[in-house]
Parts: structure tokens; C-alpha cells; sequence
């Protein structure tokens, strides 16, 4: 403060990169899609080769497209039949925020105690291939959720 004036050199306090709101739904929506397509073709992967294959499984894959693809529509930018309907973006941003490190979580917890032939029984009762493999995808949750967070919580995201 100045004589009385806030001071607008923005010399004086170096805050980094400014970011819009628009710019963190949209770079969410790539990650969210990034996120969704190695976790539907992990998915893809495990029912190939790990899992005994059913027929029924070609509904709940071409949900997880619908999901992987769906989402990132709805993120990148305003819908407002969505927001006036369901939620808007920004509280849809911060709900799938909490779901995905929730996954991220709960892929972590599984990559430290191993695998257990019993864990998924309903799909054949075969393991992951790795804790390794559980790792990566444990990371992949955390980098989406990262940026649900911040388009979610984003200062400059606006009262959406």
C-alpha cells in the first residue's frame, strides 16, 4: 500500500503462472480422458489374459468407454443443460476428484498388500499380474485426481 494505493507491480510479488478457470477443465478433461483409457485398457487386458472371458463383460466395457469418454465431454467445457439439470461443472470436478483418489487409494492399498486369488472372485478369481502394475495404475488416479482437484478448487474457476 502506497499513499493510500495497492501497489500493482507485479515485480514485487512474483506469484508464478496465472491460470483461468477454463484452462484447468480443460487440461482436467485430458487427464481424466488419459485416465480413463489406460484404466479401460488395463481393464480390456485383465479380462484377455488374466480373467476367464463372458460375454456379460462386453456391457460393463462398453460402460467404461461411455464413462472414459463421457466425462472429459462434460468437463472441457460449459454444458448447461448438465448444469441446470445435474451439477454444475465445478462440483462435478471436485465429486470425481474425491471418487478417483478414493481409486487411487484403494489400487495403492492393493499394491502393498499384494495379490490374493480370492479378491475378485466374481471375475474368474485370477490376480493382477503385478503389485508393480498396481503402482502404475495407483499413480495414473493420483495424477487425474490431482487435476480434478484444481479445476475443482481453482481460485480463478469462478462460481460455476
Amino acid at each position: 500500500m502506497l499513499g493510500g494505493r495497492v501497489a500493482t507491480d507485479a515485480r514485487a510479488w512474483p506469484t508464478g503462472r496465472c491460470m483461468s478457470g477454463e484452462t484447468s477443465f480443460r487440461q482436467a478433461a485430458w487427464a481424466y480422458l488419459a485416465y480413463g483409457v489406460i484404466y479401460w485398457l488395463s481393464a480390456l487386458y485383465l479380462q484377455l489374459r488374466v480373467f476367464e472371458v463372458r460375454r456379460a463383460g462386453l456391457f460393463w466395457f462398453a460402460l467404461g468407454a461411455l464413462i472414459a469418454l463421457g466425462v472429459p465431454w462434460l468437463l472441457i467445457r460449459r454444458r448447461p443443460w448438465f448444469e441446470r439439470w445435474v451439477l454444475s461443472r465445478r462440483d462435478f470436478a471436485r465429486l470425481l476428484a474425491v471418487l478417483v483418489f478414493a481409486r487411487a487409494a484403494a489400487v495403492g492399498w492393493f499394491a502393498l498388500d499384494g495379490p490374493q486369488s480370492l479378491r475378485m472372485p466374481r471375475m474368474g478369481g485370477g490376480v493382477p499380474p503385478s503389485p508393480a502394475s498396481a503402482w502404475a495404475m495407483a499413480v495414473v488416479a493420483l495424477a487425474a485426481g490431482v487435476m480434478l482437484a484444481r479445476a475443482g478448487w481453482a481460485a480463478g474457476a469462478g462460481p460455476e
